[in-house]
């Protein structure tokens, strides 16, 4: 499986940006997928994931109420809609997925089988 994000960039703080997420190859089954970050000299972290149904989702804390996981199946893409931007959402996000599931969500790392190449967001207090 070959994941691309895009939809990076620089925003003021208080802005939104949209992340997409498109997989290809080994799509034709179910899998879930997540959203991670890295801000500069820290570890990855868990942002959101979200089951092929779509009906579960799960967030980290600091950004529960003004981040949104989704996904369009046909499209083989997961999106993540990000508002209320602050300078600490600066980082570098990956999507990722592992296949199978339907009504599961996962938040660590392990729990993933696919990476993409990750696409950078930097918010300006």
């Amino acid at each position: 499986v070959q994941l691309q994000a895009s939809g990076g960039g620089l925003v003021q703080a208080g802005g939104s940006l949209r992340l997409s997420c498109a997989a290809s190859g080994r799509t034709s089954g179910t899998y879930v997928m997540g959203w991670f970050r890295q801000a500069p000299g820290k570890e990855r972290e868990f942002v959101a994931g979200i089951s092929w149904s779509g009906a579960g989702t799960h967030y980290a804390d600091s950004v529960k109420g003004r981040f949104t996981i989704s996904r369009d199946n046909a499209k083989n893409t997961v999106y993540l809609q990000m508002n209320s931007l602050k300078a600490e959402d600066t980082g570098v996000y990956y999507c990722t997925t592992r296949l199978g599931g339907y009504s599961t969500w996962y938040a660590r790392e392990y729990d993933y089988d696919y990476w993409g190449q990750g696409t950078l967001v930097t918010v300006s207090s």
